[in-house]
């Protein structure tokens, strides 16, 4: 496995890339994938996230390759609706993991980290005598705000959010639309954040599901990225909707610089003051009385 200072850093890396119905291969320190005609090669150092969609083949030394070069790799549905499995080498550090958990067990610094990710999102300050049930009321009317307008600007009928995984053929366009692209985010959400050592479980606003941190984090950065793609997507296809919706939310990604911004405001959040990535990370064991026992060592003759 890679180093962890060998590594590019999450900022300089690919957001995602997607591909359904091929063959993928290793080749020397780079993958190749193999699609219809076509041979595609990509040095995985460079990749955060390889969506794999239907119809994919990937061999054993492929996931390797990947894995050793901390690449996130996401087993999703068709069109990237659905998010099936996930997995990736273990090259982060723990530290964020464990500066994430403490705030996360703390009643006190939970509601604090909660109130700084909503109010992140408003231009303009707010009370700070607020409930969190007030500053939800007021995400809403944001929110609304919102598609109103981005409806009145591209054209696109918009009746509400409506979606259900059961009856999708039953959505409109633009509800389709706004669910692979908000699924582009999260999965490019989880792989810079996973890469750092956050914990896509331990959320703050959301609770109880597996990705629950990956929503809080994805919810910064919706109306400036993966709302707007879905509807420019809408009003500028009438055929291969999955597609033009991610070529739009890639678009979107590099025009925000999604991923420069994502770990150092994550960290802000979280008032996190870094790490230090050039020592690689050692093993301690804990202990209850001193802050912490030297690993690898033979504590019988002590």
């Amino acid at each position: 496995m890679a180093r962890l200072r060998t590594l590019p850093k999450v900022r300089d890396s690919i957001s995602f890339i997607y591909f359904e119905h091929c063959r993928i291969e290793q080749d020397i320190h780079s993958i190749a994938v193999f699609q219809k005609e076509t041979c595609y090669r990509i040095p995985c150092a460079n990749i955060q996230t390889l969506m794999l969609g239907p119809g994919t083949c990937i061999t054993h030394a492929a996931i390797k390759t990947l894995t050793d070069n901390a690449c996130e790799i996401q087993w999703v549905g068709e069109d990237v609706l659905r998010f099936y499995a996930g997995g990736r080498g273990a090259s982060s550090n723990t530290e964020r993991l464990m500066h994430q958990a403490s705030y996360w067990a703390d009643p006190l610094k939970k509601l604090a980290v909660v109130r700084r990710m909503y109010l992140s999102r408003f231009d303009e300050s707010l009370a700070e005598d607020l409930t969190l049930q007030q500053i939800r009321g007021l995400e809403g009317v944001r929110m609304r705000s919102l598609y109103q307008r981005l409806s009145q600007e591209t054209g696109v009928e918009w009746k509400g959010r409506d979606y259900k995984v059961e009856h999708w053929d039953d959505s409109d366009e633009i509800n389709k639309a706004l669910s692979i692209a908000n699924a582009c985010l999260y999965a490019v959400c989880q792989a810079a954040m996973t890469a750092v050592g956050y914990s896509p479980g331990l959320g703050f606003i959301h609770t109880g599901k597996p990705l629950s941190f990956i929503y809080d984090v994805a919810d910064l950065y919706k109306a400036e990225t993966s709302i707007p793609a879905a509807f420019e997507a809408v009003a500028s296809t009438y055929f291969d909707l999955s597609s033009e919706v991610r070529r739009k939310c890639r678009e979107k990604f590099q025009g925000v610089k999604l991923m420069r911004r994502l770990i150092p405001e994550i960290d802000r959040l979280l008032l996190f003051d870094g790490v230090n990535e050039s020592v690689e990370p050692e093993c301690y064991l804990w202990d209850n009385h001193i802050d912490r026992v030297e690993g690898g060592k033979d504590w019988s003759e002590v």
